[in-house]
């Protein structure tokens, strides 16, 4: 299944980097990535798994990461005061990031897409489906949280992974990565430990901006809770969430299931907070059931 290469689209401002798979006359989805985390997060085998099953998958870096727009303009934002309460150094929120994709599906001409989001983007996914539903069919948010403060928080041992001052290299940098995955990692699945320094390695060299890392952060901590906006989502949903997630807890795709009206719950034993080959299975399934119960409104609960 071949894709189509990395294009850009004019987004505002932006440049927002994105690459498809699939046949662009299938029903398209949008996949998310989440905090600090390229497009080839979704790793090509996993993208052409969901377009053998039917749909056109759109993946792209968010701003300030990637090969999307940097806003290095912006400066980076003071994360312990921002952890204080106090938000004037957050340069924008996850709102604006809802947007971009917005952006991204006005000028791709989609009307709307399945939105499929991880972490950070399935922050960033609900806040779409809340700010834009016209545009979402289906909603899939994966080891992510609604937001509020008593659910889906970062165990103490992963603080030194969102704060660990930026590697000074490239190799570095690798090793940084794979030493995270160690702590945040799936407990329960086999981890390819060369295939994770391939692709920290490819992400390294595709544009490496620890500043947007930083701003993207602020932007997941100034974010108000969205457990009563959640309620006001109408579209078939799926909320999936590793047992063993240390930097997402569990709680947080327990919370956004029950937020959500007629949301299912996937829980997958042993996953951490990544995507294992070997989950896909467990992931891949209930996004194209969950976007057949879209099509098929008779399939919905």
């Amino acid at each position: 299944m071949q894709s189509s290469g990395v294009q850009q689209a004019r987004v505002g401002d932006l440049e927002i980097a994105y690459e498809t798979f699939g046949e662009p006359d299938d029903t398209p989805v949008l996949l998310v990535m989440g905090l600090a985390t390229q497009m080839v997060g979704w790793p090509d085998d996993f993208c052409r798994g969901l377009a053998e099953r039917g749909l056109f998958v759109v993946r792209f870096d968010n701003r300030d990461t990637g090969l999307s727009t940097h806003l290095d303009d912006a400066g980076a934002p003071d994360i312990m005061t921002v952890l204080g309460g106090d938000h004037s150094s957050v340069p924008y929120g996850l709102a604006d990031l809802a947007d971009d994709t917005v952006g991204l599906l006005d000028a791709l001409g989609l009307g709307s897409a399945h939105v499929v989001g991880a972490s950070m983007g399935g922050m960033i996914a609900q806040t779409l489906a809340i700010r834009h539903p016209r545009r979402v069919m289906s909603l899939v948010s994966i080891m992510s949280n609604t937001g509020a403060r008593l659910s889906g928080q970062p165990g103490l041992a992963t603080y030194r992974v969102l704060l660990a001052k930026p590697a000074k290299d490239r190799d570095s940098a690798i090793e940084q990565t794979v030493k995270a995955y160690r702590v945040i990692g799936s407990p329960d699945f086999d981890r390819d430990e060369d295939d994770l320094r391939r692709m920290a390695a490819l992400s390294y060299d595709r544009g490496r901006n620890p500043a947007g890392s930083g701003r993207q952060l602020a932007a997941i901590i100034a974010a108000k809770d969205r457990t009563r906006r959640l309620g006001g989502i109408r579209v078939p949903t799926v909320v999936i969430h590793g047992t063993k997630d240390k930097l997402v807890a569990p709680s947080g795709g327990r919370a956004t299931a029950k937020a959500i009206p007629g949301a299912r719950l996937v829980r997958v034993e042993g996953m951490g907070h990544d995507l294992p080959r070997a989950a896909w299975p467990q992931i891949i399934g209930p996004i194209v059931e969950n976007a057949a119960r879209a099509a098929d409104p008779a399939l919905v609960d």
